[in-house]
């Protein structure tokens, strides 16, 4: 476990950051993530998750946005920062990221236990 804290440390700076449109939450649907990264998230109810999902929103998502903005996970990261994941508002940072750390992410995505956030 203290190996994919690591990894995903090192994953999250190798991420742009960009100014969001305030109040958009476009991107913000039901997303996955690993263990390392939902353990710093807050715990949500049963009903909370399931209300989310009915609007097909993240469980995370308040009415000015994210609530969980600066723990948000790698996924939520990426949106914006590729050509892959393009931000609908085509608010993108100064360089987008690295193709090398896009596929780390990717690789990783893939090769770990994801659960619904």
């Amino acid at each position: 476990m203290n190996n994919d804290r690591e990894t995903v440390a090192r994953l999250r700076e190798g991420i742009p950051t960009f100014e969001c449109v305030l109040g958009c939450h476009d991107c913000c649907g039901p997303v996955t993530t690993s263990a390392v990264e939902i353990a710093r998230l807050p715990v949500k109810t049963d009903a909370e998750h399931d209300a989310a999902l009915e609007k097909w929103d993240c469980v995370h998502l308040g009415p000015k946005g994210c609530t969980v903005y600066e723990q948000r996970p790698l996924i939520c990261r990426l949106f914006g920062t590729t050509p892959n994941m393009p931000c609908p508002n085509a608010c993108r940072p100064k360089e987008m990221i690295d193709i090398k750390v896009e596929a780390e992410i990717h690789h990783y995505i893939a090769n770990t236990r994801q659960v619904l956030v």
